[in-house]
């Protein structure tokens, strides 16, 4: 019998399984992809990760940039210089996930791909974690499974809180091309963006959108976007996939079982930035059941309101901002993007350096002047 099963082999089931297995845990990690697997994801990862692990990350970050780059329907750019101690990193995924996950095994995880995990059972005093080809018991489990895992509905989190949003990514192979900048565009989907992330090899390029409500083409205004770096959608292959944005807080916990990553719907409602909370929801769920497996009865209760107070009192302001700036874009991108000190911390906020907290009434301040008649 395992301490720990981790389902899903992705940012939050990595970082659980390295964290456990660093205490000494016996974990066993369930992917039902073939390791390493693909992930469409742009792969911008905030360089703040690397202080909650003790081993280098370099091997697994494709580039480095210290530049982005906005602009509005594929208008005239708005180049800013990042001012943060470190540049973003750009990841691919399927080589980044794969990585952590190799880390953990060095310490003794244990990790089976290409298996697909059927049901689970609570008997007695552990999870039974049923497979296509056996039954395995553990005294743990993490769910880290994912926007369409089934892991969150069979432990009993029904009804989680959480904002569907959508996004369709392409990556797309280039040489010689333009590998100092993160590029958002705004103005040509509605509720969202559209982003370029270069990495060493091509572009990865996604567009998404995060509130829902209207039909829109994501593919046709993809494609348009796509070509203005010389990328023709209709050669490369597109990946369409849903997004668990954060939508207030909620339990993540339960009988000897907790939520990560995806699975928890932490992912940030403004910028959809999700590879940095996965990490942080892993890491703090392995350190919960580890207490817990040492027997602090209350282990599981504080990750939740550990992710809650950390995490989620964050993005009750990312929302709130995501709200507005989403509500009138062309506005919000006057005085939210043009102005270079704005986007400065924006960078910030994605590097880490900077909480929403910190400045989200002075940036909820100015956007609200585009509601006001008169004003703005």
């Amino acid at each position: 019998m395992y301490d720990c099963i981790i389902v899903g082999a992705g940012p939050a089931g990595g970082a659980a399984a390295y964290h456990l297995a660093k205490t000494g845990r016996s974990a066993l990690v369930l992917e039902r992809e073939s390791l390493p697997r693909y992930k469409p994801c742009g792969g911008g990862v905030s360089p703040i990760v690397q202080e909650w692990f003790d081993f280098d990350f370099t091997p697994a970050i494709s580039l480095t940039i210290r530049q982005i780059r906005y602009t509005w329907q594929s208008g005239e750019p708005q180049t800013v210089e990042l001012s943060t101690k470190e540049p973003v990193w750009m990841v691919r995924r399927d080589i980044f996930d794969h990585y952590i996950i190799q880390q953990a095994q060095k310490l003794g995880a244990e990790v089976r791909d290409s298996t697909v995990v059927t049901g689970i059972e609570w008997k007695s005093d552990r999870w039974l974690v049923k497979t296509e080809q056996e039954v395995l018991e553990a005294k743990y489990l993490i769910a880290a499974d994912g926007a369409k895992g089934s892991m969150a509905k069979w432990l009993g989190f029904k009804e989680r809180k959480r904002r569907m949003g959508a996004a369709l990514e392409v990556e797309a192979p280039a040489t010689n091309h333009n590998v100092e900048a993160a590029h958002f565009d705004f103005g040509a989907v509605s509720n969202g963006y559209i982003w370029n992330f270069p990495k060493a090899d091509g572009y990865s390029i996604g567009i998404g959108t995060f509130l829902g409500g209207e039909k829109q083409n994501l593919k046709e205004i993809g494609a348009e976007y796509a070509k203005t770096f010389g990328v023709d959608f209709s050669t490369v292959k597109q990946f369409g996939h849903p997004i668990c944005l954060w939508d207030g807080d909620q339990a993540l916990h339960t009988q000897n079982a907790v939520l990560a990553g995806e699975s928890a719907c932490v992912v940030d409602p403004f910028t959809a930035e999700g590879i940095r909370p996965s990490l942080f929801t892993g890491m703090l769920a392995a350190k919960a059941i580890d207490r817990a497996l040492g027997g602090d009865t209350n282990a599981l209760k504080d990750y939740t309101e550990t992710v809650q107070q950390e995490w989620g009192a964050d993005m009750a302001w990312a929302q709130r901002i995501a709200g507005i700036f989403y509500r009138i874009p062309s506005f919000a991108y006057k005085v939210g993007i043009k102005r270079p000190g704005a986007t400065r911390r924006m960078g910030q906020i994605l590097c880490g350096e900077v909480r929403y907290r910190d400045v989200a009434g002075a940036a909820v301040k100015s956007l609200t002047k585009g509601l006001i008649p008169g004003m703005g």
